[in-house]
């Protein structure tokens, strides 16, 4: 199984209630997909960095999970056709891109 974290941004329409309940409902189904759920941080309501959707705020939630790929691609497209969430990205923590010999150098100094 490999680390996953899920970001979503809910709309601002909605109750606060509300999108913690949709923390929970994505919390149920990765663990009924047989994932395994360790942190989930619900952020609250946020400025966003650009509208989306004629939209300047949303609800940020944080959910850290343990899963095959094939987790990943179901959550995604629920996530997609999803009318409660604006926006969200999985990412893969522990990997992080190779810094460059120059980079390296330039920091050395």
């Amino acid at each position: 199984m490999r680390t996953y974290e899920l970001m979503t941004i809910h709309r601002p329409e909605m109750a606060e209630a509300d999108a913690r309940r949709q923390s929970q409902i994505l919390k149920r189904f990765l663990t009924e997909e047989g994932a395994s759920v360790s942190n989930v941080s619900f952020w609250g309501k946020r400025r966003l960095a650009y509208e989306i959707d004629k939209a300047n705020e949303g609800y940020y939630t944080v959910l850290t999970f343990d899963g095959e790929p094939h987790h990943v691609t179901d959550l995604d497209r629920a996530l997609s056709l999803s009318d409660t969430v604006m926006r969200h990205k999985i990412v893969r923590p522990e990997i992080r891109p190779a810094r460059s010999s120059r980079g390296k150098a330039k920091e050395d100094r």
